[in-house]
This record gives C-alpha cells, structure tokens and sequence, in this order.
C-alpha cells in the first residue's frame, strides 16, 4: 500500500518575508533554510509528497533548523511593544491561590481523606508548580508532604500525579521532568515525610492503587527494548508491587497479549477484594475483566468485554460493582454488576442531559450532568430514587467527588469564566454545602459577563458558544476577538477561569469558546459525529462560529484570532488552510498536523485513531487527505499571520507535526508578507507540569503577537 521514493534532497532556502502590511516593518524577517527532499508516498494508489519527512527524525540537521527558528521567533516577539506589559500584567494575574492542578484525574483536583486524614494539592502566586499538603483535619494547618519547586533548578520536574494509601500512612508520587509524560514514582510516608527506597520506572499514564493494609499497590508500564529504555511501542502489563522490594521483583499479573494494541490497569476496589482491569484502546469504548483477590488462584473474568461503550469504575458495595457507562446509553447511565450474575442493573437512567461524571460517596451516586456545557448535580440513591440537587454557585463547571463509598464527606470545585476555582464541601448526611477554599484574584471580574449562544453549521446543526467580554461592548465588527475550540476525543469545554484569559479581557479582548462536534457537551453521539470520515464536521462548526460572530458584529476577519492545542492545534491548522482569509491571525499550539503519520509516532499515538482513523483505510485516508494541515498548504494563497508553538520535551504530540508544519506554512506564505513563526520551548513537553515561569513567558509571547496582528493597545 506505501512506496517511499527517496531520491536525495532539495535544497529550499525561503527569501526574506516582504513587509507584511503599511505600519508594520518586517523586512528584517528572514525564514531559515528548510530542505525540502524529494520523498513520495504512494496511498490506495494516491501519490503524497512529504518533503519534511527528515524533520521527523532528531540530529544535527533538525536541532540547527529549530535554533535558526527560535533565532528569529523570540526576538521578533521580543520587539513588540506590548510584550513587557503583558508579561507583567500575566505575572500579576497569576498571584492568587490555585488549588488541584489540571492534569491531575477530576476527582483528584479536590481534597480526598484517607485514613482520617486530608490530603489536597496547592499553590500560592509564587510557586511554578503545585505543593502536596496533609492535614489531620479539614481545618487544621497543613503540612508540606511533597513539594515539587525543590525537584529542579528551572522547576521543570513536576508532580505528575499521586495515590494516597488507604490507611494515610504512605504517598506513591510521579515525578516528571521536563515535561515528558514519562515519570518515576516514589515512595513517601507521611508522618516522617521520608521516601522509601522504592521506584517505579517505565511509566506513563498510569496511577497507582493500593491493596487497603498498604503492602501492595498495582500499576502498569511498558517493558524495556534492547537498547534498555522502556518501548512505549508495545503494550503495557500489570503489575504487583511489594512495599519495600526492587522493581525487578515486582510480579506480573495481567497482560492482553491476543491483542497487542490494548493496554490494561489496575484498580482495587475499596474492600480489597477485586482487582478491576480496565482494558483501554481508543476513546470510545474500553472492557473491563476481574480478579477476585480473595481467592489466590482466581482466575480473570471477562465481565464486561464486547467493546460496546466506556466504563468507568466508580467503587464496589457489597457484592456489587458500579460504573457510569455509555453502554446502551449514549449519554451516560449508571449501572451495577454482580459478578456472579450475567446482567447489569440499572441504578441511574439516562437522562437528556449528559452524565460527565459519576461518583459514590456516604451511599449515594453524585451525578455530574451537562447541560448545555455547564454543570448540573444530582444526588441519587442506592436505589437509583432521586434524593435531590445540589445548588451551585452559578452556571459553570464542577469537578470532584472523589469516590469513597463509606465517607460521609466529600469535596468539590466550581468555577467559570469569571470566577477562580474554589473548593466547597458536601455533608452527604446532611445534604449541607459549605466553603472549604476560595481564593483572592488580583482581577475585577465586574466590568465583564460571560453569554451563551447558539449558532447553526454547515449542515443545520445547532451548536453552542461562550462568549466572555465586557458589557458595554459596541457591536461595532470592531473587538479583537480571539475563538477557541477542541473538538474531538469526547472532551467538553465547559467553563473555567484562568489569568491568561482575564489578562486577554483586560486588553479589551473578547474571548469566545466553540463546543464543537468530536467533544463530550451532548453525549456519545456528538462525540461520533466528529471522529474519521465525519471530522470535517468539526471544522464546519469552527468555521460557523467565527462566520456568525462577525456577522452578529462583535468582530471581523481582520480582528478574528483563532487558538487551539494539540487536538485544538490541528483544528487550528486545518481550517487556516480552507479558509485563510476568515482569519487575522492564528495560534496553533503543539498540533496533530501531519495526519497521514500521526499514527506512526508512538503506540500512544496509534489509540487516536478511535477519533481519527487512519490511512491504512482507504475511505478514512482520503477524509485524512483532504484536511490534514501539511499537506493542505498552497504557495500562492495568503495565509494570516501565524506563531507556531511546541516544545522538545513534547512526547505525545511529537514536535515534528509543528516543525513540518511551520517549514510548509513559511514555503507556501512567500508571496504574502504576513508573517509565520515558531517558537520551540526548551525543558517543556506538551503541557502537564509546566512552570509558572515558563507558562507566563509563553503567554506573554501569543498575546503579544495578537496584539500586533490585531491591531491591538502596545502592537506597533
């Protein structure tokens, strides 16, 4: 099906970018040498040139291209007059208390109590990056447990997540440096705050969980290649763990080796009696098998293994246990399963709205509804009755509740676009919410109001937006407005605060925020209409959204700036390339761009094929074709001025998709004088654990470069 033709190199050096537009001085702007080789694929019969295909590869050729783009890009956003200011006002905003962090799992971002103790993740104004802390009560001073700004001199190496054992006496935390979704997991006890002698290597993307005495935990990893380094290639097996023993003793428990493109993990039900394999592959559906631990020659059963819909664990009662699923469901229900009966029960139906999230706490199911892309909570019992809601503080996002079956107790955030994340408390026998943490926000959100609308795509769908900007905006087409959008692998924009966006308003932006087709808001269902051959469908309604907002007047082409990371990033890529002159800027942040390889990256990379397809099917290759980012660039046609961002660290979305697409961009754009640079971060990966510093220089770079492409306060 692939012929690589290879027949030497090319050598293309870009000419020196005319003067992009009057007021605008960039005759000084001088793209580095790029080869393009002369390497063709030939696809179910289709010839596909790839002449960055060398860029895929690291060597002297690469790192002397990357230093030759940072050589301009850096000085070039150096000498925007904004920049500073910006970079002030960011290092400002973001002095307020942050609790959780982000790339910790949802329930985790809250307080959780494990063996009567507390144990919660935070960070004042001027730390890089997020502190464990215990307490022996909610409201006792907390102790520092681990804190991760002594990892490093830069602060690059980060908590990549933790698992308190059931008792409270021990943490098991992941360390990852330089932002790599590798990590290293570490032992602590809590009361000496000593670490154990124990390390856990070949991670990625697996917790830890604990057998309830704390002897054992069970976690995943990849085994090691020949050259001694893990191989993220291959699949990864469970594995049991021993308190106080070598890794290299650790026995192997579980694999799927009829498969070898699925991965299992571990997860012991709180009782101690089951060990839940989740089995993953892709994002819309999983399977999960069990152990019975109680008997030590049980054998695995396959309890839920027709790969028809997602399962998530929620925790075991009595003989039962629950997971929130999409099974028959495709917005969410949640169900109990007996072992030893065939058939699931129903405990909480579909509803109209979907089921983000679902948790058991003090006997109760918390159901975490989306309605509309904001957040709606429901208290049901064991029964599946409905006990009641829980009022929120206004129309936003919740996330927490973190599953503990026999606490009494639990905890939550809220926030939205105006409002910084803050943690309550929910008395379930009482049914009573109370404040736990709320910080202080150098920002005044009163100038300013967040709306909903709906506007219609391509194909009559009817699709929602946020729309944050001051009120007393003039509906003149005139306000710089900056769109956002994801779309894909069932993830829900829903709303959240954050200092980068107040600093956005604050320069008198506007900020809109697409929940496009391939996301979560509305189900399964929205999540399909997105993926492979019907991607396209996301991209209309990216499209549609910044059409309806210059024709309701809050903006126009030439004041429209469009963001979006990884999924988001490619979003960015594909509908600059169909349609460039809807847009003023662009900001594609570490983006799948290269469609027709993406899947060749890592066996991580393979997965997204769930969303994406591949080329290895004719019909997903030609949909893949035709909007993949490199290969939909034209010399000839004026694209809008453009920054690139990634970084070398970056291992899940490998930063060759970025550099092949810059070098094509910068190929193609030699005719037009709107100007495309890349910026590669050093010491960063894709985004997790990336320090205060680092995230504020970043910023300061992208909104600097829309305010001199926007015609902003501070760009020329």
């Amino acid at each position: 099906m692939r012929r690589h033709v290879i027949s030497g190199f090319a050598l293309a050096v870009m000419a020196a970018s005319p003067t992009m537009s009057a007021g605008h001085d960039l005759s000084a702007l001088q793209y580095p040498a790029a080869a393009r080789g002369l390497v063709v694929d030939e696809l179910h019969g289709t010839k596909v040139a790839d002449p960055y295909r060398w860029m895929e590869t690291p060597g002297p050729d690469v790192a002397a291209w990357v230093a030759a783009e940072n050589a301009i890009s850096q000085p070039y956003l150096d000498a925007i007059p904004a920049r500073e200011a910006i970079r002030t006002r960011l290092t400002e905003l973001w002095d307020y208390e942050q609790y959780g962090y982000g790339w910790l799992d949802e329930k985790a971002r809250v307080p959780v109590k494990r063996g009567g103790r507390y144990f919660y993740v935070e960070k004042s104004g001027k730390q890089n990056q997020g502190v464990l802390y215990w307490a022996s009560t909610a409201e006792a001073p907390p102790r520092i447990l681990v804190d991760p700004n002594t990892l490093s001199t830069d602060a690059t190496a980060s908590l990549a997540d933790y698992s308190i054992s059931p008792d409270g006496r021990y943490v098991a935390y992941a360390v990852s440096d330089g932002g790599t979704d590798w990590d290293t997991w570490h032992v602590r006890e809590v009361d000496s705050g000593r670490d154990l002698p124990d390390l856990i290597r070949d991670t990625k993307f697996t917790g830890v969980s604990w057998m309830p005495d704390a002897s054992v935990f069970y976690y995943s990893r990849y085994p090691t290649g020949a050259d001694g380094k893990a191989d993220d290639q291959q699949q990864v097996t469970v594995y049991r763990h021993r308190l106080g023993t070598e890794q290299a003793a650790d026995e192997a428990v579980y694999s799927t080796p009829e498969n070898p493109r699925h991965n299992p993990y571990g997860l012991v039900s709180e009782d101690g009696r089951w060990l839940v394999l989740v089995i993953s592959y892709g994002f819309d559906s999983n399977a999960i098998h069990l152990r019975d631990l109680s008997k030590p020659d049980a054998p695995v059963m396959r309890i839920l293994d027709k790969w028809d819909g997602l399962y998530d664990f929620l925790g075991a009662v009595g003989d039962r246990l629950y997971f929130k699923t999409t099974q028959g469901a495709p917005r969410g229900r949640v169900i109990a399963v007996d072992p030893a009966k065939p058939e699931a029960v129903e405990i909480v139906p579909e509803a109209a709205a979907r089921l983000y999230q679902a948790s058991l706490v003090g006997g109760h199911v918390i159901a975490n509804y989306l309605e509309d892309a904001r957040s709606r909570l429901r208290v049901y019992r064991m029964d599946g009755s409905l006990r009641g809601e829980i009022r929120l503080p206004g129309l936003g996002t919740v996330t927490g509740f973190p599953d503990a079956p026999k606490e009494n107790e639990a905890f939550f955030a809220y926030t939205d676009y105006l409002t910084p994340l803050a943690l309550y408390r929910y008395d379930v026998a009482r049914d009573e919410v109370t404040p736990f943490r709320r910080p202080n926000v150098p920002f005044d959100a009163s100038p300013y109001l967040t709306e909903q609308v709906f506007y219609t795509s391509k194909d009559g769908t009817r699709i929602p937006m946020f729309i944050t900007r001051r009120r007393d905006t003039v509906m003149n087409g005139d306000n710089p407005t900056l769109l956002y959008g994801y779309g894909g692998f069932d993830v829900s924009l829903t709303p959240v605060y954050s200092p980068v966006y107040a600093a956005w308003l604050e320069r008198g932006g506007i900020y809109a925020v697409a929940n496009l087709r391939g996301g979560g808001e509305y189900g399964a269902a929205w999540h399909e209409a997105g993926t492979k051959t019907h991607k396209q469908n996301v991209f209309d309604d990216f499209i549609a959204a910044a059409e309806w907002l210059i024709a309701s007047k809050y903006t126009s082409p030439q004041r429209l700036a469009i963001h979006g990371r990884s999924n988001g990033g490619l979003l960015v890529g594909a509908v600059m390339a169909e349609r460039p002159e809807l847009f003023g800027a662009a900001l594609p942040g570490v983006g799948v761009m290269d469609m027709l390889r993406y899947h060749l990256a890592s066996a991580n990379a393979y997965g997204w094929s769930s969303d994406y397809g591949t080329v290895e099917d004719p019909e997903q290759f030609r949909a893949l074709l035709a909007y993949s980012p490199v290969q939909n660039l034209r010399p000839g046609r004026c694209y809008p001025p453009t920054l690139v961002t990634t970084a070398d660290h970056d291992d899940r979305v490998v930063p060759w998709h970025s550099f092949k697409f810059a070098a094509a961009l910068q190929y193609a754009q030699h005719d037009c004088a709107n100007p495309v640079i890349i910026r590669i971060e050093t010491r960063a990966g894709h985004g997790a654990g990336k320090p205060a510093w680092m995230q504020i220089e970043d910023w300061a770079n992208q909104w600097a470069f829309l305010a001199k492409h926007l015609g902003m306060a501070g760009g020329s």
